[in-house]
């Protein structure tokens, strides 16, 4: 049967059951993508740590996963104080530093 002989109405009751049925799918894949202009990840553990007792601008510094040492400034990071690495987080991950200037 060609499609020029499908009667509308069936025409319109096929583009909203695939409507219908893609909806759940697009909630999936909207679900495993990080949201976007979310929350920042929360500082590990070991920045909150280095920075305990120390005020705001403060240098510490802490030993990274492979034994290297971390060495920034205690900011505060929502609630808590955490060193911020100098030059940005370890092994070139995102976040650190500066945010993107915003465009106008």
């Amino acid at each position: 049967m060609a499609l020029n002989r499908i009667h509308p109405m069936h025409r319109t009751v096929a583009a909203v059951a695939t409507v219908l049925l893609a909806l759940p799918l697009a909630g999936f894949a909207a679900d495993q993508a990080p949201p976007q202009g979310g929350k920042p990840p929360a500082p590990p553990p070991e920045a909150i740590a280095a920075c305990n007792g120390k005020a705001e601008g403060a240098t510490a510094s802490f030993a990274g996963r492979n034994g290297e040492t971390i060495t920034g400034t205690c900011q505060k990071v929502g609630d808590v104080l955490a060193l911020r690495p100098a030059g940005g987080p370890p092994g070139g991950g995102q976040g650190g530093g500066k945010p993107p200037a915003k465009k106008g």
